[in-house]
């Protein structure tokens, strides 16, 4: 959030961390959220051992053929739980496209364009942040396509 705020990006946050909710679905229930709007952020590594990430709808599941062809990878896989604080700085369930310790390509399924704003983790479970993906763009760089299955 301390990112968007230095970049000048208007932002909503929201709190869950006094409920049960777990998966990104009952996030988004709990949040009075339409499911559509709530996305996940995924970490992966390619077949040439760069990083990657993704993120989709909480309801949805990435298609990794496609994930793969969109970044021009042979095949990408997802990224170890174990592996993900020292490489993003989050943890499980609690990762974020943005704040990560160093950049990575970006790509955003591209049904966030159907919405003014998304909505995902602000870095740590029980966090979420509501942007526009013209404010994204202020602190990320990344590109939209169909990456899910």
């Amino acid at each position: 959030m301390r990112l968007l705020e230095q970049a000048k990006v208007e932002y909503k946050h929201y709190s869950y961390a006094n409920t049960d909710a777990i998966s990104g679905v009952e996030v988004a229930e709990v949040l009075g959220q339409n499911v559509d709007k709530v996305f996940k952020t995924l970490v992966t590594v390619g077949k040439s051992g760069e990083h990657y990430v993704f993120v989709v709808p909480v309801a949805e599941e990435l298609d990794l053929k496609k994930a793969a062809n969109a970044v021009g990878e042979k095949s990408i896989a997802m990224v170890k739980s174990k592996e993900l604080l020292g490489l993003t700085g989050y943890i499980h369930g609690g990762c974020s496209p943005i704040g990560m310790k160093k950049f990575f390509q970006t790509v955003i399924h591209q049904s966030a364009e159907d919405f003014d704003t998304i909505i995902f983790s602000g870095g740590k479970i029980g966090y979420q942040v509501e942007v526009s993906l013209e404010g994204l763009r202020k602190v990320i760089a990344f590109t939209t396509t169909d990456i899910i299955v």
